[in-house]
C-alpha cells in the first residue's frame, strides 16, 4: 500500500510505517498536478498539513484512495463529510500538537506585551535611547486576565501555562462545562484547578486583557471577531490568532488597532495564506509568524507516530511480497 506524504511527515513516523511495509512517498507534488500523480502511482492514501487542499474534485478523480489524513487538528482543507460519504476513511491528530501552539501562543503573549516583534526590526535603524524610551510601556502578563476562545485541548493546555504565570482565565466554549486543568512544575505534585466555560462570548470580552483565539470559522464561513465583537473589548486588549485564517476579519483588526480599541496582535495564520497582506506584515503592532504553531521537532514526532499509529491499527501490517 502506497502513502503519499505530501506536506511531509517526520523521520521516526515514516519509519515505522515503512516497518509495517507501507511504501512512504515525501515527495512535494503540487496542488495542481496531485490528482494525475495519485492515479499514476496508485496512491492508497494521502497524508497532509495546512498546505495541500483535498476537495471533491481530488476524491472523485481517485479512486484508489482509502484513506484521507492531516497531520494536525483543524481539517478545513480536506472536504471531510464528502470523503466519508464516499467511502474514504479521514483521520487527523488532534492531540499531538497541543502543547506546541500553546507554547507559540505563550511567546506571542510575551511578545506583544514587551513589544519584542517592533524592537526586533527598529534595534540596528534607530538610536539606542530613543528605542529604549520607545518601548518602555511594557506590561506584564502576572494578574492579567486572558479570554480563551475554544477550550479544546489546544486552549486548555494554553490555560495551564497562563495560570501557572499568574493570569487570570475566562474560557468560552460551545458547550458549558467544568474542565481540570493541570499546572506542572518540575519536582512538585501535580496542581490542578477547575475552570467552568462560558457559551456566551459576548459576556467576557469587556474583562479580558488578552484575548487568545481555537475555534475554526463559523459553520456559514464568517469571522467570529468582527466589528461588533471589537466594539465590546477593553480598549487595549491584546489579541493572538494561531487557529485559522479568517477567525478574525483581517480589515476590522486593522480598524480596531489604529482607532486604539486593540493595542496589539500576534498572527500565525491568515485569510489568504501563503500571501497574507502586506498592511498585516508590515503593521508595528501586529507580530506575525508563518503558521508555525505546531512546528516543533517535538510535535512533528508525535504527529507522525499518531498518523502511523491510527493506519496500522486500522489496516495492519502489509505483507511484503517476495
Amino acid at each position: 500500500m502506497k502513502i503519499l506524504a505530501n506536506d511531509g511527515i517526520s523521520d521516526e513516523g515514516k519509519r515505522v510505517l515503512q516497518k509495517a511495509g507501507y511504501t512512504v512517498i515525501t515527495d512535494k507534488v503540487p496542488q495542481e498536478q496531485i490528482i494525475q500523480f495519485i492515479q499514476k502511482e496508485q496512491v492508497d492514501m494521502l497524508l497532509v498539513r495546512s498546505a495541500t487542499n483535498i476537495r471533491k474534485e481530488v476524491i472523485d478523480a481517485c479512486p484508489s484512495l482509502k484513506l484521507l489524513g492531516r497531520g494536525g487538528v483543524g481539517m478545513d482543507n480536506i472536504d471531510v463529510s464528502y470523503a466519508k460519504e464516499k467511502g474514504l476513511m479521514v483521520i487527523n491528530t488532534p492531540s499531538s500538537s497541543s502543547q506546541s501552539v500553546a507554547e507559540l501562543v505563550m511567546a506571542q503573549l510575551y511578545s506583544v506585551s514587551r513589544f519584542l516583534n517592533d524592537s526586533y526590526k527598529n534595534i540596528d535603524k534607530e538610536d539606542f535611547s530613543v528605542l529604549k524610551k520607545r518601548y518602555a510601556k511594557g506590561i506584564e502578563l502576572r494578574g492579567k486576565t486572558i479570554g480563551i476562545i475554544g477550550f479544546g485541548r489546544i486552549g486548555q493546555s494554553l490555560a495551564s501555562y497562563c495560570l501557572a504565570s499568574g493570569m487570570k482565565v475566562l474560557a468560552v466554549d460551545h458547550n458549558e462545562k467544568i474542565c481540570k486543568i493541570p499546572i506542572d512544575i518540575d519536582g512538585v505534585s501535580p496542581l490542578f484547578t477547575e475552570i467552568q466555560t462560558h457559551k456566551d462570548l459576548n459576556e467576557i470580552l469587556p474583562k479580558c486583557d488578552f484575548l487568545s483565539i481555537h475555534v475554526p470559522k463559523q459553520s456559514d464561513g464568517k469571522a467570529v471577531i468582527t466589528n461588533k465583537e471589537f466594539s465590546l473589548m477593553k480598549k487595549g486588549v491584546r489579541i493572538v490568532n494561531s487557529a485559522r485564517g479568517g477567525v478574525i476579519d483581517e480589515q476590522d483588526l486593522i480598524n480596531a488597532i489604529d482607532d486604539g480599541t486593540v493595542s496589539f496582535a500576534a498572527l500565525d495564520v491568515f485569510e489568504n495564506e501563503p500571501n497574507p497582506k502586506k498592511e498585516l506584515l508590515n503593521h508595528p503592532q501586529i507580530a506575525c509568524t508563518p503558521h508555525i504553531g505546531a512546528a516543533t521537532l517535538e510535535a512533528q514526532d508525535r504527529i507522525g507516530l499518531e498518523l502511523a499509529d491510527i493506519i496500522i491499527q486500522h489496516f495492519g501490517k502489509v505483507k511484503v511480497m517476495s
